[in-house]
């Protein structure tokens, strides 16, 4: 009688579920959980900021020029020289801006710095690279994962800004220190603040592939990203057709100032103001200023967007072409 025996290969071990991050995310927050804290931190701070500005700032503000008198158009020298309340008011809006708008410097520091050039110089990235995780897959976790990070955490303080702001115009015009289109209301108050911080991210990668050092990383990132935003602040006024008015006046942002002559011939730049020999020469009739009013905010906004997003996505794939040629 024969006996056959039915060989069976052993059963793999079934992955259990816990529902916990793995992999590449968890790694890449345990590592990073130092600069993840940092964030919580940070966000914590400047939605507090901002949010005592938007109340009790802001009620104590207004109860204060209640008391002066300076609300019901009765002028007097205590509404001329100011008041410590609004003066605190003043700076929570300084503050809270300048900690959305300095974001994007941080980021591409920490990229370029910790993040990137760290681990290229450690031999950090060739070990994972040795394992089961690819070069390309690496490099989309390290972009993807503070990312996402980032979206959420500039947005909420994109939203509380501008609740702030919308809220409170009485105060933000009262001794003429803010103005939509101030760099850091205008950058805070819409989809820039996002824009800029994830230009930050991609130019922070790019420096740190490119530097494969962290300190020279974090200094390349860091000047990368205020040479950009810089630059694009000066372009920002001709991303959009201006109006044009006669005679002068706060209008909004200015493009230009000149003068016109009897024949409607522009002149860009000049100004003769009372100076009669120099309205004689000139034939100058009167003076224009080409200006973006309010109703500009928006096409602005989203021009300056959409081309620091195209912006991103080059530095992306110039990271990612990086990281190819040098492990093919």
């Amino acid at each position: 009688m024969t006996t056959t025996t039915a060989l069976t290969a052993p059963e793999r071990p079934t992955a259990q579920r816990t529902g916990r991050l793995h992999g590449l995310t968890w790694t890449l927050l345990r590592v990073h959980r130092s600069a993840l804290w940092f964030w919580i931190l940070y966000l914590a701070v400047t939605a507090g900021v901002i949010l005592w500005t938007y109340g009790p700032g802001a009620d104590s503000a207004l109860a204060e020029l209640t008391r002066l008198g300076c609300r019901d158009g009765d002028p007097n020298l205590g509404c001329d020289t100011g008041s410590s309340r609004v003066s605190r008011w003043d700076t929570g809006m300084a503050l809270g801006s300048t900690l959305i708008t300095v974001a994007p410097l941080l980021i591409a520091a920490w990229a370029g710095g910790a993040l990137i050039g760290r681990e290229l110089e450690n031999g950090t990235a060739q070990l994972a690279w040795t394992q089961s995780v690819s070069p390309a897959r690496w490099l989309a976790a390290k972009l993807a994962v503070p990312a996402v990070l980032i979206i959420t955490g500039t947005l909420l303080l994109t939203v509380l800004h501008r609740m702030l702001w919308t809220s409170h115009l009485e105060l933000a015009r009262w001794y003429g220190s803010w103005s939509w289109y101030d760099s850091q209301i205008f950058e805070a108050n819409g989809t820039l603040a996002t824009a800029y911080a994830l230009l930050g991210l991609a130019l922070g990668v790019l420096a740190g592939m490119v530097a494969r050092h962290s300190l020279a990383g974090l200094g390349v990132g860091a000047v990368a990203i205020g040479i950009v935003v810089q630059q694009f602040q000066s372009l920002r006024p001709h991303l959009w057709p201006a109006e044009t008015r006669k005679g002068t006046g706060d209008l909004g942002m200015t493009v230009g100032t000149g003068s016109y002559t009897s024949t409607g011939a522009r002149l860009p730049g000049l100004l003769c103001g009372d100076r009669a020999a120099c309205v004689a020469r000139n034939d100058v009739a009167g003076v224009y200023r080409d200006y973006h009013a309010a109703s500009h905010f928006w096409p602005l906004q989203l021009m300056e967007t959409g081309l620091v997003l195209a912006l991103v996505a080059a530095a992306t794939a110039t990271a990612f072409w990086l990281l190819r040629r040098r492990t093919a």
